[in-house]
């Protein structure tokens, strides 16, 4: 007997059939012995429609002002998992299984006061583990807490996903079953490259780099609080059938487990590749190398909220002139160009320059760190194909490669044959 969490998005609780074809899938892991506990998104689509009506009801009462208060965005957006949960513990009941729905207050799920991007700060699992031990499967609506006003409280999109890693950290759960559209985690988007491998495990700290660069399987922060909490974590579909042989294996469930890199007995060099698209370069030209300088750039971008991520400075040769380079999101490119333009005689740059459209490729890999070369190889592969590098960064298992937009799916392609990720 096991104590399994289990998380299903919102695809796979779109209608009324698919939260039945849920309930069959929590009721295997039941009838097995476990002790089970459900977190649920909202029907897909229904976050959205919620957030357009909170965004529009002011313009229907005549005001112009786009702002809202952030309580009561909460207050309605939040509504779409607690139908959810709502309707799977209904859903149980019918098949026999005792079943009740929470809501993130009611556990309590605390966070902080940032409505509508709340961060977890603390679960009072005791109640939950009793009723679980009495064999009470706790259908909770993720997504939600209750903020330090004592009101309720959203953690942001994708924020289903921390919610059930936090709940199992919480409860001391033997695994976390986030059940999704896709049966796992593959090597790289098999919508570009049809030889992309579904990996039977990956470690945490690939994971958290595939999910920043690109990868859409988790949410960044459910992946950060897994590998801080060691929650073994496996990534399965919901569309298998529930009672197809081996949906029940307890140690090795199909899908992709994503844990500790101790589990990982044979570590490949690299593990995946992962892509961003709608990347944006910024150029501060003649800079004065003086220090301060980058404070006066990044700080106001921080304060704007502008996500700043590859950077690159070149020195001129007499050491007394420096450029910037370095990418934001292409969404972004506008608001920041008007913040370093506000603040051009603080920072001292001559000219400035920005590029959009342009994709951040990323070569992923543990074993990276004890082999040498594995960067050189991306380069020459590239080469080979004649795609242009804009910009280099890399860490202990990563190397990321700004290229031009149009090269995105040769590129993704043309380094998954060359690390060997196609060959089963």
């Amino acid at each position: 007997m096991a104590r399994i969490v289990m998380k299903f998005g919102g695809t796979s609780v779109a209608d009324l059939d698919r939260i039945h074809n849920v309930a069959r899938h929590v009721k295997r892991e039941v009838d097995a012995g476990h002790e089970v506990a459900v977190v649920v998104s909202a029907m897909s689509g229904k976050t959205n429609e919620l957030v357009g009506w909170v965004q529009n009801i002011p313009k229907v009462a005549g005001s112009n002002a786009p702002f809202y208060d952030a309580r009561e965005y909460d207050a309605v957006v939040a509504s779409g998992e607690q139908v959810t949960s709502g309707l799977l513990a209904i859903a149980l009941q019918s098949m026999g299984i005792n079943a009740r729905s929470w809501q993130g207050w009611q556990i309590p799920i605390r966070t902080d006061n940032a409505h509508g991007a709340a961060r977890i700060l603390d679960i009072e699992g005791a109640d939950i583990i009793r009723r679980m031990g009495e064999g009470q499967v706790a259908v909770v609506a993720g997504f939600q807490g209750l903020g330090p006003d004592n009101r309720l409280a959203t953690l942001g999109r994708g924020g289903s996903d921390t919610s059930a890693v936090a709940i199992a950290a919480a409860v001391k759960a033997d695994r976390c079953d986030i059940y999704t559209d896709v049966d796992g985690v593959y090597t790289t988007d098999p919508r570009i490259e049809p030889k992309a491998r579904r990996l039977k495990k990956i470690a945490f700290e690939e994971m958290l780099e595939m999910a920043s660069l690109g990868a859409k399987v988790l949410q960044v922060r459910s992946v950060e609080l897994a590998m801080v909490h060691k929650v073994r974590t496996f990534v399965r579909s919901s569309f298998e059938d529930p009672d197809a042989p081996g949906m029940g294996d307890l140690l090795n469930p199909p899908g992709t487990l994503i844990c500790d890199e101790e589990e990982i007995v044979e570590q490949e060099v690299v593990t995946g590749i992962a892509y961003a698209k709608d990347e944006a370069q910024i150029s501060l030209r003649r800079l004065a190398d003086r220090p301060g300088v980058s404070a006066a750039i990044f700080g106001p971008l921080a304060e704007a909220h502008i996500n700043v991520d590859m950077i690159v400075q070149n020195i001129s040769e007499d050491g007394s002139k420096t450029d910037m380079t370095f990418t934001v999101p292409s969404g972004d490119v506008d608001k920041a160009l008007r913040v370093l333009g506000d603040n051009k005689e603080k920072i001292g740059y001559d000219v400035i320059q920005s590029e959009a459209g342009l994709v951040k490729v990323s070569v992923i890999g543990i074993g990276m760190r004890s082999h040498a070369g594995v960067a050189a190889s991306a380069f020459r592969a590239l080469a080979d194909k004649g795609i242009n590098i804009k910009a280099i960064t890399t860490s202990e298992i990563k190397i990321s490669i700004l290229i031009d937009g149009p090269y995105a799916e040769l590129a993704v392609r043309t380094l998954h044959s060359a690390y060997g990720l196609d060959k089963s």
